[in-house]
């Protein structure tokens, strides 16, 4: 999702506010090597970089404690910025996620979060309970025979709070449907540069910089190399895609 959300924020800026709800993934995931299939198969819908190998070396046994600790973060304020470093982490940096300490760890490296109470917090049953009211939001979205609602899903919401959901892997053009359904209206702000985008938002995959700075995907890709021939911006191999970031 994270193209569609970053091209949505550009377009429609402060007219927009994300929520995060965490559906829940998987209480406790199944064989390791349909999760690598599945995590291919998005990788390949997507063009986001990918790296499942962690299932064949120290597999996750929940996507719970992950949710748990987004919760947690919110409770210092948007935790976006967390959450993408746990899906960094997780998606393609092959880092085992699912317990206290890790999830720490992951906590000290996002500016702005208090770590020891964010480690507090992390233990405490208001955050159970929290995540357990996200749980019970993603199974009243679902459709009738369903667990939870389908992950991915976003659901635009305006004044009078109807809600207009689009579920699972979609085109930006459905979101961006959805934002005008729910009443926002386009910011009309430029799209940045390639450098200014990767210092203001940090690690973005070539997908991501195509999205956010309104380039065709080709010469996304080329402008991201031009600039690193240049030593202005480096890219990171993770198996299927680069992650970009300014030098």
């Amino acid at each position: 999702m994270e193209p569609n959300r970053r091209r949505l924020e550009q377009e429609f800026g402060d007219r927009v506010r994300i929520a995060y709800v965490m559906g829940g993934l998987a209480r406790s995931f199944g064989a390791p090597e349909r999760q690598v299939g599945e995590w291919l198969e998005a990788a390949d819908r997507s063009g986001m970089p990918v790296d499942p190998r962690l299932w064949l070396e120290s597999p996750p046994a929940s996507s719970y404690p992950a949710c748990l600790a987004v919760v947690a973060a919110a409770e210092q304020g948007d935790p976006g910025p967390y959450l993408r470093r746990l899906r960094e982490g997780l998606l393609c940096g092959r880092r085992k996620l699912d317990a206290v300490e890790a999830l720490v760890a992951e906590a000290r490296a996002v500016p702005g979060i208090d770590v020891e109470r964010f480690r507090i917090d992390l233990g405490s049953s208001a955050i159970v309970e929290r995540f357990g009211s996200d749980l019970e939001r993603a199974r009243e979205a679902s459709a009738p025979g369903e667990e939870r609602v389908e992950l991915p899903t976003i659901a635009f919401a305006g004044a009078d709070g109807t809600p207009h959901a689009v579920r699972g892997f979609a085109p930006y053009e459905a979101w961006r449907a959805g934002a005008l359904a729910a009443g926002a209206e386009p910011s009309g702000a430029a799209a940045p540069g390639v450098e200014a985008a990767l210092r203001t938002a940090g690690a973005l995959a070539t997908v991501e910089v195509a999205a956010l700075c309104d380039l065709p995907g080709p010469r996304a890709a080329a402008e991201l190399w031009r600039l690193a021939l240049e030593w202005r911006v480096r890219a990171e191999r993770r198996l299927t895609a680069e992650l970009w970031s300014a030098t």
